[in-house]
């Protein structure tokens, strides 16, 4: 799935690794959804396979959420959230998202836009002066449609181990590195990007990041489970993280990260059911006005006039059978994450993974079966 981009730049990855437990945590549908009889063939069949795939990558744990028609029909736990423990995964367990993040951040400098505190195509300095001036002026929608110039991790740096203490300090990582190309004429996906962009929003809105994000994405988006990935908090239902090296390796914990450098581009806690809530405001204009998220849904293009599939926030494409289809995938050390959104059906899948082992091309699946034959 070429429009999923994940945080270490895979083409487009899809989840699980180890030891597969029995489905736990099983959701029942909302107040007013479609019958649970009349979809348990569908839930039946996705169950299966994602059971399947655990047990051939050996995944410890998983969790799965479907709104379909502004209504939660199913949300369900798999596995282990600790092996070490016994802790199964439920639809409360919170993973790593990875770059799941990038639309959570982008519903920010949406909010900001509407407000009048953020303009696009102001160079970046505008609202982050500190960060230096570049040979070429880089705006911000530049940044946060991956068409800046700014580079990607080096490696070693995506297993960061430090704490920074602020979003401004994450900055000094990739801040006087030159830029790749002059900004529009290339595609370039970059994590770092959207470090900066979480310094724009908090210059734009004289807030701190985080404290940005809870107050006026997660708050009024009801995501009571979403929160930053600190390593040194406790926070309920949190899974353990797992690797894998190989497919016939032994599963292990996953090595020790601190994700405090990099926030707005791939640092943030959630559930299922949180993300396909979120994504349900975007659809249905609750928590951004409807131009707005057309904006975040709208393919940028190369200064030659090329699509990059690619919005602000969001990977922006068509699936096999022509239905247009927003989305986003994550990678993280431990996790790994889709969230898709198919508008015009009004399909919103999530799920995500306690491991980083992943298969490409597998996110359509999950969702596909809860699709209507498309019509010419």
């Amino acid at each position: 799935m070429r429009h999923l981009r994940s945080s270490r730049n895979f083409p487009a990855l899809l989840l699980v690794g180890l030891v597969v437990g029995c489905a736990s945590g099983r959701g029942s549908a909302e107040p007013g959804a479609a019958p649970v009889a009349a979809l348990e063939p569908t839930i039946a069949g996705v169950r299966k396979f994602i059971l399947d795939t655990m047990r051939v990558l050996g995944a410890p744990g998983a969790a799965i959420s479907v709104r379909k028609d502004g209504h939660l029909v199913w949300s369900e736990g798999f596995g282990s959230a600790s092996l070490e423990q016994h802790v199964p995964v439920t639809p409360l367990t919170r993973f790593r998202i990875g770059s799941v993040s990038k639309p959570l951040t982008a519903a920010a400098l949406g909010l900001l836009s509407e407000q009048g505190r953020l303009d696009w195509d102001a160079p970046v300095q505008r609202y982050v002066p500190s960060f230096p001036v570049k040979r070429y002026p880089i705006t911000v929608r530049q940044v946060a449609g991956h068409l800046a110039g700014i580079r990607h991790y080096l490696p070693g740096e995506f297993e960061n181990q430090k704490h920074y203490k602020t979003v401004l300090e994450g900055l000094a990582i990739f801040q006087n590195d030159s830029l790749l190309f002059e900004p529009g004429t290339r595609y370039a996906y970059s994590s770092y990007g959207w470090n900066l962009l979480s310094a724009v929003v908090e210059g734009a809105s004289g807030e701190p990041f985080l404290d940005f994000m809870a107050r006026h994405v997660f708050g009024p988006a009801g995501m009571a489970h979403t929160v930053a990935d600190q390593p040194d908090s406790i926070i309920p239902d949190r899974t353990r993280f797992y690797t894998r090296a190989d497919s016939v390796g032994p599963v292990v914990n996953a090595p020790y990260v601190d994700n405090s450098y990099k926030w707005a581009g791939g640092g943030f806690l959630s559930t299922t059911e949180d993300l396909t809530l979120f994504a349900e405001q975007l659809l249905d204009g609750r928590l951004l006005k409807p131009a707005t998220v057309s904006l975040l849904w709208t393919t940028q293009h190369t200064s030659d006039g090329k699509a990059t599939d690619y919005g602000i926030g969001w990977g922006v494409t068509r699936d096999a059978q022509g239905r247009r289809l927003v989305s986003h995938d994550g990678g993280s050390v431990g996790g790994t994450a889709a969230l898709l959104v198919y508008p015009d059906e009004h399909l919103i899948v999530a799920l995500l993974v306690n491991s980083d082992r992943t298969f490409v091309e597998a996110a359509n699946r999950y969702a596909q079966p809860f699709l209507a034959p498309s019509h010419p």
